[in-house]
């Protein structure tokens, strides 16, 4: 199996031009006509081979340009699929941006009840039950002093009187509940729209790069026919040269044998002049009365002088 570098190697031999091929006018002045028919014949054969083989570049250079016509398609699908998807991850993000907003303005307003509530003041409910929660984890888990556990024990009572009283007006107020509500949902509802905003971006990045793949690959495809395009003015430029020379061998045959014909005709024509003049010589001979033989008389008919 013949490497890639070795069709390389074969393809510029085929449009090397050998030293017998390569013709002038001058260079076939001396050759005679024999040589310069067998030189046309060469020339015409090499013409024919290099233009088979042109025409075979043409027909790949033009499957190439297809090819990436058509890998320069899929890349612009792939280009407006990633367009129309960051379109909507855009709408995506505004209504996530829109909701967010919403929620904190709620949240911002529920801060303002609770601070008309006086619940603001000092901790907040999940900070006293995550007190609560630590000092039973300590009392069940520790061994106290019957002082130190009686401690705790009225810290814990202390602290979830204080958490029932903030949690009783929290629930007792319908407003706060109702703002807290609304605020939560639009939260969740602005996670659900920023999930989306992940999964159309993660698609869109998909497309896109699906899209400088296929415009890569265009590049290597079109990149290929250009090679096999410089290829094909090679060898046509050098099968154009092979038909120049040939058309120059047959101005010289031509020429020979028009040369031939013209040195026929007067060799003719000289014959038929010495042929005459024989003929008057022997016609002169009939006048003065000397004996003529068959050939003689046939001579005289020929030139028409009996």
């Amino acid at each position: 199996m013949s490497t890639e570098s070795e069709t390389e190697t074969e393809n510029e031999a085929d449009v090397q031009i050998p030293d017998e091929l390569d013709v002038d006018e001058g260079s076939i002045e001396e050759k005679d006509k024999d040589s310069l028919i067998k030189l046309a014949g060469k020339l015409r054969d090499r013409r024919n081979e290099l233009n088979s083989l042109a025409s075979e570049k043409a027909s790949k250079r033009n499957e190439l340009n297809d090819k990436t016509r058509e890998v320069v398609d899929v890349a612009q699908k792939h280009r407006e699929k990633r367009d129309e998807l960051n379109e909507k991850v855009q709408e995506l993000k505004e209504k996530r941006d829109e909701l967010n907003e919403k929620a904190n303005d709620l949240f911002d307003q529920v801060d303002e009840k609770k601070k008309e509530l006086k619940l603001q003041e000092g901790e907040s409910l999940d900070e006293l039950e995550e007190e609560i929660e630590d000092l039973e984890f300590k009392q069940q888990t520790e061994v106290l002093e019957p002082d130190e556990e009686k401690e705790i024990i009225e810290e814990i009572e202390e602290l979830r009187e204080k958490y029932n009283e903030r949690k009783g007006k929290l629930e007792d107020n319908d407003e706060v509940q109702e703002l807290t509500e609304e605020a939560k949902k639009a939260r969740n509802k602005a996670s659900e729209y920023h999930n989306k905003v992940i999964e159309f971006a993660d698609k869109a990045q998909e497309h896109h790069d699906k899209m400088i793949e296929a415009y890569r690959k265009a590049d290597e495809v079109r990149d290929e026919a250009d090679e096999v395009h410089d290829d094909f003015v090679e060898v046509q430029e050098t099968a154009d040269e092979m038909h120049e020379n040939f058309v120059t061998v047959q101005k010289r045959l031509r020429k020979l044998d028009k040369q031939e014909k013209e040195e026929r005709q007067t060799e003719r024509e000289e014959k038929k002049e010495a042929a005459k003049e024989e003929a008057r010589e022997v016609y002169k001979k009939f006048k003065e009365g000397e004996t003529l033989d068959t050939d003689d008389f046939m001579l005289l008919q020929r030139a028409g002088l009996l």
